[in-house]
């Protein structure tokens, strides 16, 4: 078997551990999303629950971010971009802990000082965009191995998002420091959007880390 042929089942095998990694991620941001409904509805047994979850999903993460470094480490000088197929590893490991940061801030808000402010309506649509970045950033790596073409222009659909998202943390810090005026709940509340942009922000790494791996299969 040819060395170029070699390399491409490498990294194939290690897309499809990258592959699972976002597959959870996916599920923690869905999981968080559920947070500021429950949050809404007082229901403490479905908070708790929740960051459990989210917690349990970031260290399967966590795993496989060890898989692939094991995996890349095996078959060495093979992979040619092997750096990029672990920075993106280890992003997404990130990404999966801005998820748990994010929840566990974000459920010891009070419920009143966000509808007070009228900033539950701002997190609420800042999580929802995040998780459709992370749903595109799913969709990009199922078309590597298939459709090299739609995968570079999902790239682009996660560029719109985090572009979006950029806009509406400017808006949502405006306000919050305009509203909010008890300092536990500010830091807090800031460090929940400026976690969700953060996040954003390593998902459009991502993403381009996915495209320059199309780009080599």
């Amino acid at each position: 078997m040819y060395s170029g042929e070699l390399e491409v089942q490498a990294k194939r095998k290690a897309i499809a551990v990258l592959q699972d990694e976002i597959n959870r991620i996916l599920n923690a941001a869905r999981e968080l999303a559920t947070l500021p409904d429950l949050m809404m509805k007082k229901d403490k047994t479905g908070i708790k629950n929740s960051l459990e979850q989210i917690s349990t999903i970031e260290e399967e993460v966590e795993n496989l971010r060890r898989k692939i470094t094991r995996e890349v480490a095996d078959v060495g000088g093979l992979i040619m971009n092997r750096e990029n197929l672990l920075n993106t590893a280890y992003t997404m490991d990130e990404i999966a802990g801005y998820i748990t940061g994010i929840a566990f801030k974000l459920s010891n808000i009070k419920i009143t000082t966000l509808k007070s402010a009228k900033l539950d309506e701002d997190i609420t649509k800042l999580i929802e965009l995040v998780v459709d970045e992370v749903y595109k950033l799913n969709e990009i790596i199922r078309s590597l191995n298939t459709n090299t073409a739609n995968a570079i222009e999902l790239a682009q659909e996660t560029q719109k998002i985090e572009r979006e998202i950029d806009i509406k943390y400017r808006h949502a810090t405006i306000k919050l420091l305009s509203e909010v005026t008890n300092t536990k709940e500010l830091l807090l509340i800031k460090d929940v959007i400026e976690g969700i942009e953060e996040m954003s922000d390593k998902c459009q790494r991502v993403s381009d880390s996915f495209i320059l791996l199309a780009l080599s299969l």
